[in-house]
């Protein structure tokens, strides 16, 4: 495949912001390229003629990310437990095209989450600290579910410092709570609730048992509000 026919066809979306923790907004299209998911930085295209190839393209604000998630695939390797990169253009990124559902979707979907895919997430971790990465950023709409295996997909903070904390709490979450909604379809409304509610309260002074005291207020009285309908 020749790159020129991607990014001729690319030109014709543009990949615009809604905030720093907000999904971006994909405006025009292309009869050759399919969107398949949007994150706050990109949204990722599959290539309808070769359909093994995804193609991440950023917000114009956000370029500079490009060289640094090819550095950081270049210290991968390659791993079951990551997409391939084969290379760039001048606003996106092209990797392997992966099969599967993401957390986020299993939730609003019901789709069973087994114990299984928390346990590869944790060994793609360890893979990619043994690599010498810090593996961050890694939140539900990151990790693919596919025929009972996990695979992580965004790598873009592997490079940074520090500890956002989101799989602790995520791993945290399943373990203690997850019995309660295996299997039930959740509005969107309500994940993209969390969601927000997590991002606001992100700081040093986080407190993840407030913040599950405070959902399970919230979901009390959701529960409240369907018996009166």
């Amino acid at each position: 495949m020749t790159w020129h026919i991607a990014t001729q066809e690319l030109s014709k979306v543009k990949v615009t912001a809604n905030g720093e923790n907000d999904f971006v907004t994909v405006k025009g299209n292309s009869d050759k390229f399919q969107c398949i998911g949007v994150g706050t930085d990109a949204a990722v295209f599959r290539f309808v003629h070769a359909p093994h190839y995804a193609f991440k393209v950023f917000r114009i604000d956000k370029l500079a990310k490009i060289e640094i998630e090819k550095e950081v695939y270049l210290k991968l390797g390659h791993s079951g437990y990551f997409p391939v990169c084969y290379g760039s253009g001048l606003n996106f990124l092209v990797i392997s095209f992966e099969e599967g559902i993401t957390l986020y979707d299993c939730l609003l979907k019901g789709i069973h989450i087994p114990k299984q895919a928390i346990q590869d997430v944790e060994n793609a971790r360890n893979y990619a600290f043994n690599r010498g990465l810090n593996p961050r950023d890694i939140h539900l709409k990151n990790i693919l579910l596919h025929e009972g295996r996990a695979k992580l997909l965004d790598v873009s903070e592997y490079m940074k410092r520090g500890n956002d904390n989101r799989w602790k709490y995520l791993k945290e979450g399943y373990k203690e709570h997850y019995h309660l909604i295996d299997g039930k379809a959740l509005p969107h409304w309500i994940i993209e609730t969390v969601r927000k509610w997590y991002n606001k309260a992100k700081s040093d002074s986080f407190n993840y048992q407030d913040f599950v005291q405070e959902l399970a207020i919230f979901f009390k009285w959701e529960d409240r509000l369907k018996s009166f309908k």
